[in-house]
């Protein structure tokens, strides 16, 4: 039977492992002067907390196995991502040139605290439902596990998609000042969003069946917290605020979920 302080030990491996790995992107963003490193940082901390876990629990199971493949698919697909699109530009996202504005003090302490750890630590919370699977001992596969694994895979599939819509459409220089109102982007403003939180519920699921199962949704709800009201949809839509067409298309597209147009 898995021991709280056994859950806390595997928390608090990983809460490290993260904290150095950041730590390590820290050094090399600053030493390019490019704080905007970080996002293509964000898929790949996700993994080496999933794999810390997976070596400090000390026990090899399918399901685990299964978990961190998904773990590693969805962060190496985000971490490519992003990282071809900070080579395509030599400057630091306007995002982060902001922040740099705003901050009183050292430029280096104020983005290795306030950017990087804050990342790494909310890394850690959001993988709490792979932690929790992780640390439990041999777990069984299970109906959750089969289910959860079909619904991250339809995230999956949803955000792949959609990233590559979207990318597709941007590189058509014709597209200029125009919104992406096709493929999934005609069903939902924020398909790819919508395909991120499917994918998080997915391994949600998977972690009902351990015992700790209500520490593992604290991950999946608090992504959905971030992205719906405070970081993703909300801070996108305001980027579109006054475009041309942006009011018809946010009237008769759903926000989130993909649906029928309104008519």
């Amino acid at each position: 039977m898995l021991e709280l302080n056994d859950l806390v030990l595997v928390y608090l491996s990983c809460l490290v492992a993260a904290i150095v790995f950041m730590s390590l992107v820290f050094a090399f963003a600053h030493k390019r002067d490019r704080y905007d490193y970080v996002d293509a940082a964000w898929g790949m901390v996700f993994m080496v907390i999933a794999l810390t876990a997976f070596v400090v629990s000390q026990d090899i199971s399918a399901p685990k196995l299964l978990v961190m493949g998904l773990v590693f698919l969805w962060g190496t697909r985000l971490s490519a991502h992003l990282i071809g699109r900070l080579s395509s530009s030599d400057t630091e996202d306007p995002r982060y040139t902001d922040m740099r504005k705003k901050w009183h003090g050292s430029v280096a302490l104020n983005a290795y605290f306030k950017i990087f750890m804050f990342q790494a630590i909310l890394a850690s919370v959001v993988m709490s439902s792979v932690i929790v699977i992780m640390a439990e001992n041999s777990q069984p596969i299970s109906w959750l596990l089969i289910i959860g694994t079909g619904v991250w895979l339809i995230g999956y599939m949803v955000e792949s998609i959609a990233d590559d819509q979207l990318r597709e459409f941007i590189k058509d220089r014709r597209n200029k000042g125009k919104l992406m109102t096709e493929g999934f982007w005609h069903y939902s403003r924020h398909p790819n969003y919508f395909g991120e939180l499917t994918q998080w519920w997915g391994i949600g699921i998977i972690a009902l069946s351990a015992m700790y199962w209500y520490i593992g949704l604290i991950g999946p709800v608090l992504l959905t917290v971030l992205i719906i009201f405070i970081s993703g949809v909300r801070l996108s839509e305001k980027r579109f605020e006054g475009r041309d067409g942006w009011d018809e298309y946010k009237s008769r597209t759903s926000v989130l979920v993909p649906l029928p147009p309104k008519e």
